[in-house]
């Protein structure tokens, strides 16, 4: 009776956080760049009754379930056109922009390309709403004044293959030019949230990888990622779920009551 108490309060507690992800995802359903976050549960121990643990009976308990982690998936979401030169939409998954942030050198990651034009002590820099530098290819801040900005979104819009057909000479020149650039990660999943729609790698040495063709989209951003139509269909279920934990620890409760008395 202590295990079906268990299992139920158990599977209560899980769903209430399974509830929480979910309503992180709709609170954030206009949020550009967003990702939303699906729970992943894992089932406890089951064992055979009134058998060996090898068999396969119509008899088995378990020990109920748990949340093992929340998974980000970094497809790609739809694009919304802005009138922002700065604004950039990534166009392919597991591609993020690389941020450092001036006051403590931290970098971080993210996918929400809402940039403007900042004036610091020595020029003007692409940067973040918070106030994070943007990297180049060589990780260093993109400092504007180096290259023409309408010259930079015209070449990122340019099919990347052809270009480098037609004019292979002229490019070797500028290739080590800045550029608005993309990094990927081989385990995109072992990124962990920071907040602001910015990850950091969870594991140390995981490093990210420079992509050598970016696919961007200029005077775009990428919307929220969430579905809120499956957001709801996940709602609805967990709710349930939630229900039948609770009404199992009622039963259970109800019976232990039951015996109590028929003990005197």
């Amino acid at each position: 009776m202590d295990m079906s108490f268990y299992v139920g309060a158990l599977g209560a507690a899980n769903c209430t956080e399974k509830l929480s992800v979910i309503s992180n995802n709709l609170a954030n359903v206009n949020n550009t760049g967003f990702k939303p976050k699906t729970t992943v549960f894992s089932e406890l121990i089951n064992y055979n009754l009134n058998d060996s643990p090898d068999a396969v009976t119509e008899l088995q308990a378990g020990a109920g379930m748990r949340v093992e982690r929340t998974y980000t998936g970094f497809d790609v979401a739809p694009v919304v056109q802005t009138e922002s030169e700065y604004d950039y939409a990534i166009m392919q998954p597991n591609a993020f922009f690389m941020l450092r942030d001036p006051q403590t050198n931290e970098i971080t990651y993210t996918r929400n390309g809402h940039f403007y034009r900042a004036e610091m002590e020595d020029g003007f820099y692409l940067m973040t709403e918070s106030g994070k530098l943007v990297l180049d290819q060589n990780q260093e801040p993109l400092q504007l004044e180096v290259k023409d900005v309408e010259k930079m979104q015209a070449e990122m819009e340019e099919d990347y293959e052809e270009e480098v057909e037609e004019d292979d000479d002229e490019d070797d020149e500028d290739d080590d030019s800045p550029r608005i650039s993309l990094y990927t990660f081989r385990n995109p999943s072992r990124l962990m949230s920071v907040g602001d729609n910015e990850y950091v790698p969870m594991d140390e040495g995981m490093e990210a990888t420079l992509v050598e063709k970016p696919i961007l989209a200029s005077r775009a951003l990428e919307a929220s990622g969430t579905d809120v139509a499956k957001e709801y269909v996940r709602l609805i279920e967990c709710q349930r779920a939630f229900s039948y934990a609770l009404k199992m620890v009622q039963t259970s409760d109800e019976i232990t009551n039951t015996i109590n008395n028929l003990r005197g």
